[in-house]
């Protein structure tokens, strides 16, 4: 992202401000409108740059960093591609974008998918309205707020001597191998969720549970929150229903992992760092 300020979300662009310049995260469904040529910043200036002859389905201030103001819009899923722009879902950007400009992006298109999600009251079905100063769409009958959501999900690592445990999901492609992860359940703590999801989906109890970082993961409303764990008992039993695979790897024997886009990539590599160890480019299995 231009500049070194930090970016400040609003869901209302400064009234007595302007904008030095203005950029845009034009989607179409969940892929992102790019230039791909060598005449056009990243991203365009606005529907109008691109000359699409069609209005946005809606639009959206995202937030603003050192005069530059992003905004967001939903395209018609059919509208056309124009000359020397591509249209790619968010994690082939990953390296394309700035990791700064990358998580706005994934910001935009969250909000966006809120804004589209919630037209209409939860409660009593009225058209909802964009409440002033505020993220929020307000309903004018009963007064229900909705907020953005965010569905919080645990990743750990586990650990056992100086190999970790890594599993295949049944919708991963072959070869691939990631590590246990699941969504936080209603009236649950984090420490909760790990011990459970571990549990569930590989048989076995963990102890010395450190939190290790965070990572918003907009596929399509989620935060990722990264835990790394010890192995204490129990034999690796998947559960045929969430995992088909699971096994104990050390360095010189690692499946295709996650890349680095990833929390759980950030978690592997912490690993590593720790003990030592330098993971082989050919062990990643891509964006």
């Amino acid at each position: 992202m231009p500049g070194h300020d930090r970016f400040v979300p609003d869901p209302e662009p400064p009234a007595d401000e302007e904008p030095a310049e203005e950029r845009w995260f034009l989607f179409r469904g969940a892929e992102l409108l790019v230039w791909r040529d060598e005449v056009h910043d990243t991203l365009p200036h606005g529907p109008e740059e691109l000359g699409l002859g069609t209005l946005p389905l809606r639009r959206l201030y995202v937030g603003r960093q050192g005069g530059v103001w992003y905004r967001a819009a939903e395209l018609d899923r059919e509208a056309p591609v124009p000359a020397g722009s591509e249209f790619l879902d968010l994690r082939n950007l990953w390296g394309l974008l700035s990791e700064s400009l990358w998580a706005v992006a994934g910001r935009a298109a969250q909000l966006l998918a809120w804004e589209r999600d919630h037209q209409f009251c939860g409660r009593c079905g009225t058209p909802t309205f964009q409440a002033p100063g505020e993220r929020a769409r307000k309903c004018p009958a009963c007064g229900l707020l909705s907020f953005p959501r965010i569905s919080p999900a645990v990743i750990t690592l586990v650990e056992k001597g100086d190999r970790i445990l890594l599993a295949r999901s049944p919708h991963f492609a072959p070869g691939r191998y990631g590590i246990i992860a699941g969504f936080v359940e209603a009236g649950e703590s984090l420490e909760e969720a790990v011990h459970r999801e571990i549990a569930e989906e590989v048989g076995i109890t963990v102890s010395d549970l450190r939190y290790f970082g965070s990572q918003a993961w907009p596929f399509p409303h989620g935060i990722m929150l990264g835990f790394n764990a010890r192995w204490a008992e129990g034999e690796l039993a998947p559960d045929p229903g969430e995992i088909v695979d699971a096994g104990w790897f050390g360095i010189d024997d690692l499946p295709l992992i996650p890349a680095k886009l990833s929390i759980a990539r950030r978690l592997i590599d912490d690993w590593a760092d720790r003990h030592g160890f330098v993971i082989s480019e050919s062990a990643t299995w891509g964006n």
